[in-house]
């Protein structure tokens, strides 16, 4: 019978499964505080992992989420110039290892369009191509306000089959950009491919006072930088202290001041943090003696 009707069994287990999570609770869920409880008991009975479990509050989470609370804010954007040549490209494409790029026309308000990397490498590469034009390779930019819903948004991506869209403020401005990457990350967790430099630095300055820090950098690392005394006994990494300054998860843009450090967060996502930009105060200036 079962090799005649290859997904009978399969239907079974599944019907089984769903009869153990209909049993966890005798009313429906009136509200998402409802679903979550009924996720931690499902994984407190065994019914799902801790990473089902991690996945689906993402996913609830995810459902009240603005494209604000996402996007890879302004300043953090890798764009290209509309007049820039293959050689001033190179430097760009290199240290930031994505397949597309915003191109710009003067500054990061004036969006002409995105550029996949594949489109550029096709003419770039061909020796009998010379008569080309970066605006020719360009897709068209998508541009979203920052109130957009995620969920929303990534239905869109999925529909529409892009992968990148623009944010703007109410005044038509550029306030950072959103990938479908940045989307799923909410959900599964940080997502490393084949570009991500596991041996790239913890911490790496940007200015004279600002560094992009790794949440993970080890705190004795950390402290011998920056010349901290955080201690150890309280966490292993700088992300452990911050996180316990913050007492919450903060948001992306939220920031807090320790030991004459202010500590921003550039990455998060809906259970740890991932990136922060450390500002160190500036230095009292000495009166001149008379």
């Amino acid at each position: 019978m079962s090799d005649d009707n290859p997904h009978s069994s399969r239907g079974s287990a599944g019907k089984s499964w769903l009869d153990r999570i209909a049993s966890i609770f005798n009313a429906e869920p009136q509200d998402i505080s409802d679903l979550q409880d009924i996720i931690s008991e499902a994984q407190a009975r065994s019914l799902i992992d801790s990473d089902t479990k991690s996945m689906l509050q993402g996913v609830l989470e995810v459902s009240n989420m603005r494209a604000r609370d996402i996007m890879v804010p302004r300043s953090q954007m890798a764009t290209i110039d509309i007049d820039d040549t293959v050689a001033d490209m190179l430097p760009i494409l290199m240290e930031n290892n994505h397949s597309r790029y915003p191109v710009v026309n003067e500054d990061k308000d004036h969006i002409e369009g995105i550029l996949l990397v594949k489109d550029l490498l096709q003419f770039a590469l061909d020796p009998n191509v010379t008569d080309w034009h970066l605006r020719d390779l360009l897709r068209p930019a998508v541009i979203i306000p920052e109130s957009k819903r995620v969920d929303a948004l990534l239905k869109e991506f999925r529909q529409k089959r892009y992968h990148m869209a623009i944010v703007v403020d109410e005044y038509g401005g550029v306030s950072g950009l959103v990938t479908i990457e940045d989307i799923l990350e909410q959900i599964v967790g940080e997502i490393e491919d084949e570009h991500d430099d596991e041996e790239e630095n913890d911490i790496k300055k940007m200015a004279s006072r600002v560094f992009q820090v790794s949440a993970l950098t080890p705190l004795d690392e950390f402290n011998e930088t920056f010349n901290t005394t955080f201690d150890e006994e309280d966490a292993d990494t700088i992300g452990g202290i911050v996180l316990h300054a913050f007492g919450h998860m903060p948001a992306r843009g939220e920031s807090i001041e320790l030991q004459g450090l202010t500590f921003k967060v550039s990455k998060a996502n809906s259970r740890r943090l991932v990136q922060l930009q450390v500002i160190r105060a500036k230095e009292p200036v000495e009166p001149e003696e008379s």
